[in-house]
C-alpha cells in the first residue's frame, strides 16, 4: 500500500503538473566537456556521486580533495580517485554493477553547480592511477565517468539555503554529529559518545594523512 494518497504514477500526470522547460534549459544539456566545464571540474574540491546497485537501491556519496583531484581526460571523461574510506564500497560497487554515475561538482561560494551524468567504470589502469602521484597517494582504483550529459545547475537551491553565508551558520550549531547519531541508534553500547567522538577525530587525521603522497624512496 502506498504511504500517501494522490500518488503521481505517469509521465502524463507530470506534464500536467509542470510546464515545459525553456528552450535554453533544454539546450544546455550537452555531451562532452567544454573548456568552461573542464575548468569548473578541476577547480571544484568537492562533489557528490550518485550510483545505483544491481538491487535497484540508490546511493549518494561525497568525494573531496584539493582542487584538481578530479582529472579531466580529454573532452569525454573525468576520473575520480577512490581514496581511503569506510570500506562499504557502495559507490564503486554500484558502478561495477550498473555502469552509470551522476555527479554534482561544487565550488565553495559559488551558487551554481555543474552536473555530469554518464556511463562509468572502475579501473586499476596504471596510466589513470599514476595521475595522482604528486598530490595524493596513488589510489587503489579510480572511477571514470563518460560525459554523456553535462550542464550547469541553477543557483536557487543554494540561495534558498544560504549555504555559503557564514552569518547563518550559527543556527546549525545544535545539529547532531556522527557520535550523537550513533548513540541515538544504539550502536555505541557502553561507550561514551565523547570517547567515540575523539576516536573519530583521530581516525580522520590518520585517514587524511594516509591520503598524502607516499614518501619518495632513494
Amino acid at each position: 500500500m502506498e504511504p500517501f494518497t494522490d500518488i503521481i504514477e505517469t509521465t502524463e500526470q507530470l506534464t500536467e503538473l509542470y510546464h515545459a522547460p525553456s528552450r535554453l534549459v533544454q539546450a544546455k544539456v550537452r555531451s562532452g566537456i567544454d573548456q568552461g566545464s573542464a575548468t569548473f571540474i578541476t577547480t571544484a574540491p568537492f562533489l557528490l556521486i550518485g550510483t545505483t546497485g544491481a538491487d535497484g537501491r540508490n546511493d549518494v556519496s561525497p568525494r573531496g580533495g584539493p582542487s584538481g583531484f578530479v582529472k579531466v581526460l580529454g573532452d569525454e571523461y573525468v576520473a575520480i580517485p577512490d581514496l581511503n574510506g569506510n570500506n562499504l564500497i557502495d559507490t564503486i560497487r554500484g558502478v561495477v554493477e550498473n555502469r552509470r554515475a551522476g555527479l554534482i561538482f561544487l565550488v565553495p561560494g559559488q551558487d551554481e553547480t555543474l552536473r555530469l551524468n554518464g556511463e562509468a567504470w572502475v579501473t586499476t589502469d596504471d596510466s589513470v592511477l599514476d595521475l595522482w602521484n604528486d598530490e595524493l597517494r596513488r589510489p587503489k582504483s579510480a572511477i571514470v565517468v563518460r560525459a554523456d550529459q553535462v550542464f550547469v545547475h541553477c543557483a536557487k537551491a543554494f540561495r534558498r539555503s544560504n549555504l555559503w553565508d557564514p552569518t547563518t551558520w550559527s543556527q546549525y550549531e545544535g545539529a547532531p554529529d556522527c557520535a550523537t547519531i550513533l548513540e541515538s541508534q544504539g550502536l555505541l553500547g557502553e561507550s561514551d559518545a565523547s570517547v567515540v567522538r575523539a576516536g573519530l577525530e583521530e581516525g580522520y587525521v590518520a585517514g587524511l594523512d594516509y591520503d598524502r603522497p607516499e614518501p619518495a624512496t632513494t
